[in-house]
């Protein structure tokens, strides 16, 4: 598993030119445009609502892009509700990186492989569901907690906790490692040119599909 990936990298933040020092009008679209890999999400089989989450750099090089999410279905909540009924998928794309030196040369990376894209994302479900009762500080605990148990399935996708599930991406059939828990599911593998993961609540995984996005301005409409 990629080291960037537990370190859970740095936020790719989308901001236009900085003129006279006012920052020039937000486009979320740039830091996913820039990205040297396709994106995948969910296929036309979704009708549903879809939207950005997050593209995310590692410490590959200033700048870059080495994943991101789509987002599919109801956005998450903004505060505690007692009784969350959201349901969402959310689709993880990450580039497929060869060993290779870190941003400051000083050590050298793992490659990245499905264990990467299956802790992107369990760390994506849990950021969705954690308990909003808990306060900050608790809240920020049951995170670390819940994070570094997502680490060691992610790196154990052969074991039990995992079992093999089939879904198309862009209509082939292909192999994923699938988990539930009691914040919803998880799954990770491979498509052409990039690493898979997704996890959801309130969406049956067995009913979904992948397919490369032609039009990642579908994901900024209301």
């Amino acid at each position: 598993m990629d080291a960037m990936s537990q370190a859970g990298g740095a936020t790719a933040t989308a901001g236009g030119p900085v003129v006279g020092g006012q920052a020039g009008p937000v486009d979320p679209l740039v830091p996913y445009l820039s990205a040297d890999f396709p994106w995948y999400g969910l296929d036309d089989g979704w009708t549903g609502r879809r939207y950005l989450v997050q593209a995310g750099a590692g410490t590959r090089a200033a700048g870059s892009v080495d994943y991101g999410s789509l987002g599919h279905g109801d956005e998450p909540a903004k505060q505690y509700e007692p009784r969350d009924m959201r349901k969402f998928a959310a689709v993880v794309t990450m580039a497929r990186r060869d060993s290779r030196r870190s941003a400051d040369n000083t050590g050298t990376l793992e490659a990245t492989s499905a264990s990467s894209a299956a802790w992107l994302a369990g760390s994506g479900l849990l950021a969705a569901t954690w308990p909003g009762q808990l306060d900050r500080m608790l809240r920020q605990d049951w995170l670390d907690q819940q994070s570094s148990l997502a680490w060691d399935l992610a790196d154990d996708l052969a074991g039990p906790g995992w079992s093999t599930l089939s879904l198309p991406v862009n209509g082939l059939p292909q192999p994923f490692r699938y988990r539930e828990s009691e914040y919803g599911w998880v799954l990770a593998g491979e498509a052409p040119g990039v690493l898979l993961g997704a996890y959801g609540r309130g969406v049956s995984a067995y009913g979904i599909g992948f397919s490369t996005v032609p039009d990642l301005g579908a994901y900024t409409r209301p």
